[in-house]
């Protein structure tokens, strides 16, 4: 098998010289350079097969990529509930991601993460920060709304988290702000309650994570706020 494959490499890299060697007369001396790199790299790959792949660059998915590999996706029972799937939007290089447990009911209307009564208080922490939600990204643990807001079931996150780890790994932010018991527990895989995990910066994949509560539950407890603007004001001073 490696010899017929290596065959086939010489005959395609012949084909190729000849095609090359026809345009020498009209094309000049890049003609001739490009001829002899063909040369040099085929044999090289020839001799050791293994020392190309070190060379072999493959390209970072975009963001777009991913939303189109997600497609009109069928991978769990909340395809059969939903109605848009909420990928996430902002800054395709942002600094800052924040990332939430999953869509609500007005999110699961417009297809757009953080837009209901919890969606409107992320954006007034977003714009106290002195940023803006074009300035930053933000997404969900999950991309499709659980029937009356209930909890994310764990074959659900395993099916939607590889997703979202190609986000995060498309947008390299230098921060990521976990809103909520969920997300923290999801991307730093301990059980632990979010008042315990709030207030310090936790290592993923070379990025630093701040855990903080979800603008819900502020919402239903406003007493907190001082602590979630205390985890902001770590992650105002970390991007500086």
């Amino acid at each position: 098998m490696i010899m017929a494959a290596r065959d086939d490499l010489l005959r395609i890299v012949n084909d190729l010289k000849n095609y090359i060697q026809e345009e020498t007369e009209a094309r000049g001396a890049c003609a001739v350079l490009c001829l002899k790199g063909v040369d040099e790299s085929v044999e090289s790959m020839i001799e050791d097969p293994q020392s190309s792949k070190s060379n072999v660059i493959i390209p970072k998915m975009t963001l777009r990529d991913i939303r189109e590999e997600l497609g009109d996706c069928q991978r769990c029972n909340l395809c059969s509930t939903r109605n848009n799937i909420v990928f996430g939007e902002g800054h395709e290089n942002a600094r800052l991601v924040f990332v939430g447990e999953a869509p609500g009911g007005e999110e699961d209307k417009q297809g757009r993460p953080f837009v209901g009564r919890a969606g409107q208080l992320l954006t007034r922490i977003v714009e106290a920060m002195g940023l803006s939600r074009k300035d930053v990204y933000i997404c969900n643990i999950l991309k499709c709304r659980p029937p009356q807001n209930r909890n994310p079931r764990p074959e659900e996150i395993q099916v939607c988290e590889p997703f979202l780890i190609k986000q995060l790994e498309a947008i390299q932010p230098t921060v990521i702000c976990a809103l909520g018991t969920f997300a923290a527990k999801t991307l730093l895989k301990k059980d632990v309650p979010i008042s315990q995990l709030r207030g310090r910066f936790h290592a993923y994949q070379g990025i630093q994570l701040m855990p903080t509560y979800h603008p819900a539950y502020l919402l239903r407890n406003p007493g907190a706020k001082k602590q979630v603007w205390q985890d902001v004001q770590m992650i105002m001073e970390l991007l500086k």
